[in-house]
């Protein structure tokens, strides 16, 4: 996957202490932006998607910490 590009969370002054996602039709993978050429998660897009709709809550944000 060559299209990696940096989280939405990221905000300007994050420098590169964020990570990053590439997607395909069936995958998508997770990198950390500091060590971009170290292991990647992959994961199948369904399975990527359900683990977004519950880290943001029913009301698109991130649970309470």
């Amino acid at each position: 996957m060559d299209n990696w590009r940096k989280s939405s969370y990221s905000g300007p002054d994050d420098g590169n202490e964020c990570v990053e996602i590439a997607t395909s039709p069936t995958h998508v993978a997770v990198r950390d932006s500091k060590a971009p050429a170290r292991a990647t998660l992959t994961f199948p897009r369904a399975a990527f998607t359900r683990f977004l709709t519950v880290m943001t809550g029913p009301e698109g944000n991130p649970p309470p910490r």
